[in-house]
């Protein structure tokens, strides 16, 4: 087998749709947050800003460190956290309106239409919109190999629409009762459940990489039950947070946790069976030089591959290592969509050169 020391890399062009739907996605976070700032004036926004923005790095850093062993692309992710803070936001306060519009109109009283928008309206719309972001990335679809990149793309855009909404939510409370009402807003918001919302879209998101991912039609009835256990957490959560009652809470909380073990631990055993599958294809490669048993050693254990990358860094190699180790891993990604897919074998050979030329430019060094 020759390898080419130089090839083309297989990297997909950005999507114009998808530029198009970052750029018009961050503007209109921009609008709302400049109304958020026009009615609250500069200290109570700069508050609320402020407690918005403070967990976000370290949830970020969570939802990203699901993605470490084959990371998506970040124009994909700044995708879904933009869509996440704008299009879902202003779309989903204006459906919400209009629907608890509608209720009134039929009679319904204020306290009955208010319980309806939040236990209702709000979880079906919401997530419906969180939820699109995955929808509109089905075109990329070769970026979603698994249910873990399902997990981080739905993550992403609920982080961003939740960013958002809490300075919402801050700021009213700071607007009616001040400075202790937010902060008490914050400590229940931003620390005991500052992931509510990447978990319920994350139920959308396996979903969606379940249907990817799977053979047979039946996978694609994952989408819509996908759907309804993010709609269910979510009004589970919302009814509970308008009973004002500790114990609703909690139990409701119990059960948002739960889901997010469950995500956690389909997130591991995913990355542990993704390197499992490295020692069943490639050994086949060592004949081409670039993969030698020391590093199937290195490439089939997460903890090897850590500290590969620690003594990389250490002798100042450490983006060639996590080149080489990223090539490695898309190469037995490239081997499970072609028994997944049926892909064509003249296709199959471009990217499996690309790869392996990846591969050796990272070994030059």
């Amino acid at each position: 087998m020759t390898v080419p020391l130089r090839p083309p890399l297989l990297v997909q062009r950005p999507s114009k749709a998808l530029l198009i739907g970052m750029v018009v996605s961050s503007l209109l976070a921009l609008v709302v947050l400049a109304v958020m700032l026009w009615r609250g004036g500069p200290v109570g926004f700069g508050l609320s800003l402020l407690l918005a923005l403070a967990p976000l790095p370290v949830l970020l850093a969570a939802v990203l460190s699901l993605d470490r062993l084959e990371p998506e692309p970040k124009l994909h992710l700044a995708f879904a956290f933009a869509w996440g803070a704008g299009v879902a936001i202003v779309l989903g306060v204006a459906l919400t309106l209009a629907g608890q519009a509608l209720f009134t109109s039929a009679g319904y009283g204020a306290q009955v239409v208010d319980a309806m928008g939040t236990v209702f309206l709000a979880p079906v719309i919401e997530e419906a919109l969180k939820g699109s972001a995955l929808l509109l990335l089905l075109r990329r679809r070769r970026e979603i190999d698994g249910l873990t990149d399902g997990i981080v793309y739905a993550s992403m855009a609920g982080l961003g629409f939740a960013a958002v909404e809490n300075v919402g939510y801050y700021l009213s409370a700071f607007l009616q009762n001040g400075v202790g009402a937010t902060v008490q807003l914050f400590v229940m918001r931003g620390l005991i459940d500052p992931l509510g919302h990447p978990v319920y879209t994350s139920m959308i998101g396996l979903g969606v990489a379940y249907a990817l991912t799977r053979r047979g039609s039946a996978r694609y009835a994952m989408v819509p039950l996908g759907y309804l256990a993010a709609v269910v957490l979510h009004g589970l959560w919302n009814g509970a947070a308008a009973t004002h009652s500790l114990g609703w809470l909690a139990a409701a909380y119990l059960v948002i946790m739960a889901a997010l073990v469950l995500l956690v631990v389909v997130a591991v055993r995913e990355r542990r069976q993704l390197v499992a599958k490295m020692g069943a294809y490639l050994p086949a490669y060592q004949q081409t030089g670039l993969v030698g048993p020391q590093d199937l050693a290195m490439l089939g254990s997460l903890p090897g591959r850590a500290r590969a990358r620690r003594w990389a860094r250490r002798a100042g190699i450490g983006r060639a290592m996590s080149d080489y180790q990223h090539a490695a891993t898309e190469l037995t990604m490239l081997h499970l969509r072609a028994e997944r897919e049926g892909m064509e074998p003249a296709r199959f050979a471009v990217e499996r050169d690309a790869l392996l030329g990846a591969m050796a430019q990272a070994r030059r060094w």
